[in-house]
């Protein structure tokens, strides 16, 4: 393959496929030592809320199961520990995209246990600018330079949120996020597609403001479709050979969902040890929204797989992938 011509997403199927080869030969020895308990992964953002709260407040143990949180610095490498049989399955706040790409190399590997959602009412995803700058609205960064965090799922989205805004060719660049607030602040960029709580520092810091909340649902999906952008899942090996466990972790993330819906941002107390977010900051963290895989309506169904399309279209997927087989389904 040209090096020239060597994608992200290419990076990401390697990585995929890598694990899946290591996985051959380590699957004996770490079931063995694992077998009775789940090990899930997570990434360090607020979208894993419910399974932190879950955690911490004993709701697995109370429903018989023993799970250990193990952290991950990034998606990527939380999606090929699960493909790779290191792990046993993921928090919410793991990208969706990343979670279905792995399945397309690996059919019927991962099944979706509950999603996580963003919405005008639910957000999580912004465009913001320096807090003086003149721009008051997402089509005025036509032409302009606007971050977004690392990855190819935040560039595709970035670019889509603002072609769908009218921001016609914005230069989309990657920065590290803990990089982005710096930028703005030194002129490097114009503006940045960025999730909390990124948005929640800025503005706290008086650096930046927001000129768009839930723009993924807004300008991408359409007809007051929900980003479903993230999800906990489990691995088929670990639904079939650790089945025994399955039903009680079912129930304790059950149990830290709806305790995370009742509650609102007085949850967010629990996002301490897990993510950098603590004190003031995770009063103003907005909460996200969540689907379990029992709650599952029609409309769920087809606002994810119109967000699946809409990376088959852009080329990050090969070919289409249908998200009605992903959602796991309780035998």
């Amino acid at each position: 393959m040209n090096s020239k011509k060597f994608s992200r997403r290419d990076t990401l199927v390697l990585g995929i496929k890598s694990s899946l080869a290591l996985a051959m030969g380590s699957i004996g020895l770490s079931a063995k030592a694992q077998e009775k308990k789940l090990l899930i992964g997570y990434w360090p953002i607020a979208a894993g809320l419910p399974f932190y709260a879950a955690v911490d407040r004993g709701l697995f143990k109370q429903a018989g199961v023993n799970v250990e949180a193990v952290k991950f610095a990034s998606p990527n490498q939380v999606v090929e520990a699960m493909i790779a049989g290191r792990i046993d399955g993921c928090a919410n706040g793991v990208a969706i995209t990343a979670l279905a790409l792995a399945d397309a190399q690996s059919p019927g590997s991962i099944k979706f246990t509950c999603m996580n959602y963003a919405n005008e009412k639910y957000i999580l995803d912004q465009v913001i600018v320096p807090i003086n700058s003149s721009i008051k609205g997402i089509s005025e960064l036509a032409g302009k330079k606007v971050a977004c965090g690392p990855g190819i799922n935040n560039v595709t989205l970035a670019k889509a949120v603002l072609a769908g805004a009218g921001a016609t060719n914005a230069q989309v660049i990657e920065l590290p996020i803990a990089q982005i607030l710096p930028a703005l602040v030194a002129g490097q960029i114009d503006g940045a597609y960025v999730l909390e709580p990124t948005a929640v520092i800025g503005k706290q810091q008086k650096i930046s403001r927001s000129i768009g909340a839930g723009v993924v649902s807004k300008y991408v999906l359409g007809d007051n479709l929900p980003w479903i952008g993230g999800a906990a899942a489990l691995t088929s090996k670990t639904l079939k050979e650790k089945a025994d466990l399955i039903n009680g972790f079912i129930k304790g993330y059950a149990g830290g969902v709806e305790y995370v819906r009742k509650e609102g941002m007085a949850a967010n107390q629990y996002l301490k040890g897990y993510t950098a977010i603590d004190g003031d900051l995770a009063k103003e963290v907005p909460i996200s929204g969540y689907i379990q895989y029992n709650e599952v309506k029609a409309a769920d169904v087809k606002a994810l797989q119109r967000l699946f399309d809409v990376f088959t279209e852009r080329k990050v997927f090969e070919k289409p992938i249908s998200a009605l087989t992903l959602i796991y389904k309780q035998s």
